[in-house]
């Protein structure tokens, strides 16, 4: 159940990426994020679902033309922390950016979000 919840919150999450109009990302992230979410990512720490939504417009104004987010991996929840894979892709065999998040979350909705872009390269060992 806890891990079917956390999987709601971040398929919300990632649908204010795919919204059809910037109108309706506010919304959407109101329904996968608390108030306070923290929020750390490619440019570093912020709070605040208004930081989020910042970061989701830029991303969805990608220069090579609107994007499309999807998590393609399930979910992993041990406790009160998930982690999922996300695949960006651009239109037309554009940019494509993978990675994985890791949240947190509190009473169904994320207040935590560590964003984890690109692959991880093998161990030089």
């Amino acid at each position: 159940m806890q891990e079917e919840t956390a999987r709601s919150a971040i398929d919300m999450f990632i649908s204010a990426f795919n919204a059809s109009d910037d109108i309706y990302v506010t919304a959407l992230l109101s329904q996968a994020l608390t108030s306070d979410v923290v929020f750390w990512g490619p440019l570093g720490r912020s709070e605040g679902i208004a930081a989020v939504e910042r970061f989701v417009l830029d991303i969805r104004r990608h220069p090579a033309g609107t994007g499309t987010m999807v998590r393609c991996s399930a979910v992993d929840m041990p406790d009160e922390w998930a982690r999922y894979q996300w695949v960006f892709t651009t239109p037309g065999g554009g940019p494509r950016l993978a990675g994985t998040d890791v949240v947190h979350l509190r009473r169904s909705l994320i207040d935590q979000v560590i964003v984890f872009a690109g692959e991880i390269e093998p161990s030089a060992s």
